[in-house]
């Protein structure tokens, strides 16, 4: 990886994408100390420590929603508003066919996506305000008002910052953003270890394992994301005017966790669904209810949410993975897989094969998802503010953002080679 960044570095080009990136981020961390106001801060950190989606949001963002400031709502919206337009393209004909028609028809889709994203923002943080007014100092319609317009308006800049990073910097700059989000919030969780250690609440024993049980997850993190399964492709020679074309071997590589992190944010929205909808009714037995059986933590939820991830899992693997696709591709092109007839035996070898490695990262991720869960009541209810989900994050960010330096430096010795 080091090797990688310096060579990058001594390319004039990517010197400049990668010194954009760094300077686009470091608005990003800037606009992070300015804080909304009419916000009560201190009862906002209570409902912060007391962990749940609220904690996931507030790791994600980057801290950003614990101290409310402009950018409180992070980037979450539009990933919300990307998962749903490819939900909705793999349902709606017109959309999916948007997607076929190359970059014109991608634009259009993105153009779509915005939209969304300022309408589900809105929406965000309308119920944000309202579910919350006693974190409001002055409860009036304007300071609602004024607080959904100043985040609405920290989102609409953030999905600008990260489309701006994708077009002029290195790496995807929504992924970069959350990555740069999770990071800065190390020091604070190494932090809170070292109070857990200092009153007593963590010993030894249980910080050596707590390490050890870091390192371990990063190797599984790594090995699983890399992990893939490669499908060996055969092609036909064919014989075209004079020159013969095909007979290579090749192979289609399948991903282990080709869902990557969305199952576990679809699945912590729905699984914490009745504590949300609890919070317009604060007084009332259904409150009563959802906090003595659905709280973050409890064996309910808890089962609720691997069940929730595993499935989600499978679903979003079945929207970004179409084996007829893929099976009809090759076919097209001559190719086939050896030892399995072209058309439907082919499809069905490749949804079989699939099926296999969804349920093992669907296990992996359900695994992943309640690691802070598990960890947090071992270590007798210690909050892990950095869990298996912001490593899940990190990792591949990284990894992804490595590869495309890489990629970035063969095209560029492959061009001069070829001068």
């Amino acid at each position: 990886m080091l090797s990688t960044l310096k060579n990058a570095w001594s390319v004039p080009e990517l010197r400049r994408k990668i010194v954009m990136t760094l300077l686009l981020l470091l608005v990003y961390r800037l606009g992070s100390f300015i804080p909304v106001p009419y916000i009560d801060s201190q009862q906002l950190a209570s409902l912060i420590n007391d962990g749940g989606i609220f904690g996931l949001f507030n790791i994600i963002s980057g801290g950003n929603f614990g101290n409310f400031t402009i950018f409180a709502m992070g980037i979450t919206p539009y990933i919300n508003a990307s998962i749903i337009m490819n939900l909705l393209a793999f349902a709606i004909p017109a959309l999916e066919a948007l997607q076929k028609e190359g970059e014109e028809g991608r634009k259009k889709l993105a153009q779509y996506t915005r939209y969304l994203t300022i309408i589900l923002a809105i929406v965000q943080a309308l119920g944000m305000s309202l579910s919350y007014r006693n974190l409001l100092v002055e409860k009036t319609a304007f300071t609602i008002f004024a607080v959904v317009l100043i985040v609405t308006a920290g989102t609409i800049f953030l999905m600008y910052l990260g489309e701006k990073i994708t077009e002029i910097g290195i790496g995807n700059g929504v992924s970069l953003i959350i990555f740069i989000s999770i990071v800065s919030r190390i020091p604070d969780a190494v932090g809170s270890i070292y109070q857990y250690v200092q009153n007593g609440t963590m010993n030894a024993v249980s910080l050596i394992l707590l390490v050890i049980f870091i390192i371990a997850a990063t190797f599984a993190v790594v090995a699983v994301t890399e992990g893939q399964r490669k499908i060996p492709i055969q092609y036909a020679k064919r014989v075209v005017g004079r020159k013969m074309y095909g007979g290579q071997n090749t192979h289609i590589p399948l991903r282990v966790n080709m869902a990557g992190v969305i199952p576990i944010i679809f699945a912590s929205s729905l699984t914490l669904l009745p504590a949300t909808l609890a919070n317009f009714f604060p007084n009332s037995g259904f409150s009563q209810w959802v906090s003595k059986y659905f709280a973050w933590g409890q064996p309910t939820t808890t089962v609720i949410y691997v069940i929730l991830t595993v499935a989600f899992t499978y679903f979003y693997t079945a929207v970004t993975f179409n084996p007829f696709d893929i099976a009809d591709n090759i076919k097209k092109q001559g190719g086939y897989v050896p030892g399995i007839r072209p058309g439907k035996p082919t499809v069905d070898y490749f949804t079989r094969i699939m099926n296999r490695l969804t349920l093992f990262g669907g296990i992996f991720l359900a695994i992943i998802a309640i690691i802070p869960i598990i960890v947090g009541n071992f270590m007798g209810g210690v909050n892990m503010q950095f869990g298996g989900t912001s490593l899940l994050i990190v990792v591949g960010v990284a990894l992804e953002t490595v590869k495309q330096l890489e990629s970035q430096l063969t095209m560029r010795n492959y061009q001069g080679f070829l001068k």
